[in-house]
């Protein structure tokens, strides 16, 4: 049974139907025919769609494996993969867990636990503190010092972590922090850590067996991180000179042996000044398996499959070569000129390039909802060089597409596209620093090439067509007027001489290949791949990455305006109010926290963008909000003094 939805699900099913084992998937209401179902030979429903009461249930996965008659359990990543409680049940319930014992997940999925087991076993680690809040600001101001690192102990995947600069944002943070990390992990306790920003993040692969035999299988480079999640991966990793390999995949071992380590997983180092710190273990596989995969020829997940059925690993250290080189980019349903924040919504629109290995848990129609994480998938490339399979990873990019809900996908190009990933430059908080906006230039030929294709476009009638013919003349230019984002642009396009007028500006457009919402053009001379997709009275046009929606006219939004015109703060993100910090009257500074949104199990503050009085509170504390719903509406605030009509005190 795999204990676990979306991508990572197909994976571990595909991989047991390559054993001969029977497969058993499970669901909340949220995933009801979902595809990675159609991979089991079978499918028990949890429960509703909140995580709480579907993936991190273990009654009810117990008894979901009961019913089915399964013997073993696959955790996949995320939701129970490193809870030493589930391992636990599914052994006193006579479950295989396909993991390492529970006692080995307890010592490793403690942060602070497995820093003391890491630091007896000859590793470098970072300074850290332990403790309530009072003991950690006590020990971060006495020896950890600024910046620091709060982590969740029991935590994973950037959840409940959050940098601090100062003693009063390291105090706010701690409260937050400690919530996100029950909601996440069930586990309050948190860890703060020195923090270095410009050091890369190196992780280890390894394997261990019921005979004692542990094994490496080289290293990968996770540096690409918004928010301390990864976002691009590679092997083997590219500032990794051979003896700081050596020493990693050696530390590696030791620390995996010294546990009694079974199963496969991955040894996380921060490395900053050629030196190697320990950061922490993860006892499961990772996200990032693939690229491993594909540089040693080792399927990690039939590996699994095969220890925790009481097999050797049919290798030795010696037989393991790494060849090539992978890079794995990861899509998330997120706004990266937002900060980062989680987005939702239903894809009208997903087209994978077929020169990619893809795992994906997102198809058309079926909704991204804010229950978990916010990962859609993954896409895989190599070759025999880390610049060939760049480029690879850039045109895989180019040739991928998803309309309807915002993602990454133009972010991730713009960095396997760029100089400084071409060179290995991108450090632990690059992203976070900001990085790549998109060109305003892509927004113009996007422009362009939605114009070129409306004047095209007769939808069910050829009197429909605005291609400017004329019966005896040569073709009119056809004009059009295009709402992006509430800006309204007149674009001319003129098919005689092969040229979009747009913004001041002429962009020459060469058709070279139609197929199925797939246009490869001549831009300007420069050939280039768009997707498009017609959505009532717009069309939206896919282009590097990127996505960009032209409406034919404007759309009033004066019905979200009837209840709080004005200045309005609106939800950046959809998500639920886990707490609301104002009523209708505060007096509140720019900067303020109005209300804490959360997403995908975290936490943002919605904070006020200027001074000024709460005037209408559209939300209630645990209700739902949309993507750019009402929140709040502000007033100005009468002077000082000033009386009801703001002009002064009448006495």
């Amino acid at each position: 049974m795999v204990a676990n939805r979306g991508e990572i699900a197909a994976r571990v099913l595909l991989a047991a139907r390559g054993l001969g084992l029977s497969t058993v998937a499970v669901y909340s209401d949220a995933d009801r025919g979902a595809p990675y179902l159609d991979l089991a030979d079978s499918a028990v429903h949890l429960g509703p769609s909140s995580a709480a009461e579907s993936y991190l249930n273990v009654a009810a996965l117990l008894e979901a494996a009961r019913s089915s008659e399964a013997s073993a359990v696959h955790p996949g990543y995320g939701f129970l993969s490193e809870n030493s409680g589930f391992a636990r049940a599914c052994g006193e319930a006579g479950l295989v867990f396909v993991g390492p014992p529970p006692s080995v997940i307890e010592d490793m999925s403690s942060k602070d636990r497995a820093r003391h087991i890491a630091a007896d076993a000859g590793l470098s680690v970072l300074a850290a503190a332990e403790g309530d809040d009072d003991e950690l600001v006590a020990a971060v101001l006495a020896r950890v010092g600024f910046p620091a690192l709060v982590k969740a102990v029991a935590g994973g995947g950037g959840k409940a972590m959050h940098l601090a600069g100062d003693e009063a944002t390291l105090r706010a943070t701690l409260v937050s922090a400690r919530r996100e990390a029950e909601a996440a992990f069930g586990d309050p306790r948190l860890l703060v850590e020195r923090y270095v920003g410009d050091g890369r993040h190196v992780e280890v692969q390894v394997a261990g067996d019921e005979t004692g035999h542990v094994v490496h299988l080289f290293e990968r480079d996770c540096s690409v991180q918004r928010r301390h999640q990864k976002v691009i991966e590679e092997a083997p990793a590219p500032t990794v000179d051979p003896a700081l390999r050596a020493r990693l995949c050696a530390d590696a071992v030791r620390l995996a042996s010294s546990v009694g380590y079974l199963s496969v997983g991955t040894v996380e180092f921060l490395v900053a000044g050629g030196e190697p710190y320990f950061l922490e273990m993860n006892t499961r596989l990772q996200v990032e398996h693939r690229v491993t995969e594909a540089v040693t020829g080792v399927d990690l997940v039939r590996l699994q499959l095969e220890i925790a059925q009481g097999h050797p690993i049919p290798f030795a250290q010696a037989d393991l070569v790494c060849t090539g080189h992978a890079i794995e980019a990861r899509v998330y349903a997120e706004d990266p000129d937002a900060g980062f924040l989680p987005q939702a919504g239903m894809p009208s629109f997903v087209r994978f390039s077929d020169d990619a290995l893809v795992d994906a848990g997102v198809s058309v129609g079926r909704a991204v909802t804010t229950y978990y994480d916010p990962m859609l998938a993954k896409l895989v490339v190599s070759g025999p060089t880390r610049e060939q399979a760049r480029r690879r990873l850039v045109h895989a990019l180019d040739e991928s597409a998803i309309f309807g809900v915002r993602t990454n996908l133009g972010l991730l190009r713009r960095l396997a596209a760029s100089g400084a990933f071409a060179e290995a430059a991108i450090d632990v908080s690059t992203l976070d620093r900001g990085f790549l906006p998109a060109p305003p230039e892509e927004a113009l030929v996007a422009l362009a090439v939605a114009a070129d294709i409306l004047a095209g476009d007769g939808h069910d009638s050829p009197l429909g067509l605005n291609d400017g013919w004329r019966l005896g003349a040569p073709a009119a230019p056809a004009a059009l007027s295009l709402i992006l984002e509430g800006t309204e642009h007149l674009v001319v396009v003129d098919r005689i001489a092969g040229v979009v007028r747009c913004d001041g500006r002429s962009v020459e457009i060469a058709l070279l290949e139609e197929t199925g919402g797939r246009r490869r053009c001549a831009i300007d001379g420069v050939e280039a791949v768009f997707h498009y997709a017609f959505d009532h009275q717009a069309v939206t046009i896919g282009y590097h990455g990127s996505s960009y929606r032209f409406e034919r006219w404007r759309r009033s939004r004066a019905a979200d305006q009837i209840t709080l015109g004005g200045d309005v703060i609106r939800a950046p993100m959809p998500g639920v109010v886990r707490q609301i910090d104002v009523t209708v009257g505060t007096r509140v500074q720019a900067g303020e926290v109005l209300a804490v949104l959360e997403s995908m199990k975290m936490e943002f503050p919605l904070r006020a963008p200027r001074d000024g009085v709460v005037a209408e509170v559209a939300v209630t504390t645990a209700g739902h909000v949309g993507l750019d719903a009402p929140v709040f509406r502000l007033e100005s605030a009468p002077a000082p003094g000033a009386g009801p009509d703001g002009r002064g005190s009448t006495r």
